[in-house]
């Protein structure tokens, strides 16, 4: 063979030959192995006879598109784990995987008898990735944690809404999500050292643990007013986190809504320029930001009453025209349709054999020179199972047609 033979491939995806066992469910570990899978990674999805829980939500209108956003390019297998043979066909799978994902509650796998000092047992260089609400190993590991759950525990449930009304939930599933990015980043960092040192990890990440960074503003205030009779309360609604910028704000406008913050002297500048209040940029009352902060309340009416007397593209673009950082408030239909993602790839039209046509996101992740792999639709469960099991296991016909029914047989 040449040395030619050996030179990389620079536009094979990053991850190509890697191989993925997929026992996550709902979106925190599904989202980490979905961008394995966008990079190239093959990831054999096994769910339990019946299917995941996100699978199962399908019966609730639209709630089977979450399955497709998170489960397009995997491989979908149904073992029963509760069963001695659907355990003994994991161990198979697991002899030739570089890593296996899981978010079971902590101490499943090991009542399984499918831990990861045993799998790690049968393949030195498996990586075993798990991910919890609040980890394995603390007060709080048997907790059920849901993000709800998460949010509340960890604190975006507290900074999250009105000072004068109760707390509320963040709208996206930060915490499942979040965990999800840190998954990912932790499972390649650990392929990353296998590859240096040989060395394969156990690696866990919490919920909990992946949220608490993004408190960053809320916490400033906190350390701030500590001590303080009377501080402000944790929930600034759509103002800054941390109290800490004016205007900063959502502003209404003749037909909906527009965010506008102001960095520093010379976005305030601009914008009250903009606005024909070039006066206001040499008021003692605004001209710094501190004394900004503190009259935030007059800051906001003045903002708001600009904003109100135009449209929201109308204020949109005149602000952009002047580089005062600011967007309006769109909703999901907009959203969805978004331009920018759309001409970049991030969003993608998708005719799913089972929902239609549908938009779904591609990773955030791009590598330069690679092209973006080709998005597939989420399979039906347990479609890939008899694939898997010759391709992988080398199972000849009769076998597989002997085990399925035992495989994913209904759950006891």
């Amino acid at each position: 063979m040449s040395a030619v033979d050996h030179q990389p491939d620079p536009t094979r995806q990053p991850l190509d030959g890697i191989v993925v066992i997929d026992l996550s469910q709902i979106y925190n570990g599904p989202y980490a192995t979905f961008l394995m899978a966008a990079a190239g990674a093959t990831v054999i999805k096994i769910e339990p006879p019946g299917g995941e829980p996100l699978r199962r939500r399908g019966v609730v209108g639209g709630a089977a598109l979450p399955f497709a956003m998170l489960n397009g390019c995997k491989q979908c297998m149904v073992l029963d784990l509760k069963s001695a043979e659907g355990k003994a066909v994991l161990r198979d799978l697991v002899r030739e995987a570089d890593v296996l994902v899981e978010n079971y509650a902590p101490g499943t796998m090991e009542r399984l008898e499918l831990g990861a000092d045993a799998l790690q047992a049968l393949n030195p260089r498996l990586i075993y990735a798990c991910s919890s609400g609040f980890g394995s190993d603390g007060p709080y590991k048997s907790y059920p944690a849901m993000d709800l759950t998460v949010q509340a525990m960890a604190g975006v449930m507290s900074t999250t809404g009105y000072p004068d009304r109760p707390p509320v939930k963040a709208g996206p599933a930060l915490c499942d999500f979040f965990a999800g990015v840190h998954l990912y980043g932790a499972i390649a960092t650990a392929l990353f050292e296998r590859e240096r040192t040989g060395t394969a990890r156990r690696l866990e990440v919490a919920m909990q643990d992946a949220v608490y960074p993004a408190l960053s503003s809320s916490l400033g205030m906190y350390w701030g007013q500590r001590g303080v009779e009377n501080s402000p309360p944790p929930r600034t609604g759509n103002r800054h986190g941390g109290l800490a910028e004016a205007p900063y704000n959502v502003y209404p406008t003749s037909d909906g809504w527009l965010a506008i913050i102001c960095v520093g002297d010379v976005h305030w500048r601009s914008l009250v320029r903009t606005m024909g209040r070039p006066e206001l940029a040499d008021d003692p009352r605004f001209g710094s930001l501190k004394q900004r902060v503190a009259a935030m309340d007059e800051v906001d009416a003045l903002v708001s009453d600009w904003t109100s007397r135009r449209t929201k593209e109308e204020a949109f673009q005149t602000l952009m025209a002047s580089k005062v950082p600011c967007a309006p408030v769109r909703d999901l239909e907009e959203v969805v349709n978004d331009p920018n993602m759309h001409a970049r790839g991030s969003l993608q039209w998708q005719d799913h054999p089972t929902l239609g046509r549908i938009v779904v996101q591609n990773s955030p992740l791009r590598y330069a020179g690679v092209p973006r792999r080709q998005l597939e639709p989420s399979h039906e469960l347990g479609s890939d199972t008899a694939a898997v099991l010759k391709a992988r296991l080398g199972w000849d016909d009769a076998a597989i047609a002997a085990a399925l029914p035992r495989l994913s047989r209904t759950e006891h």
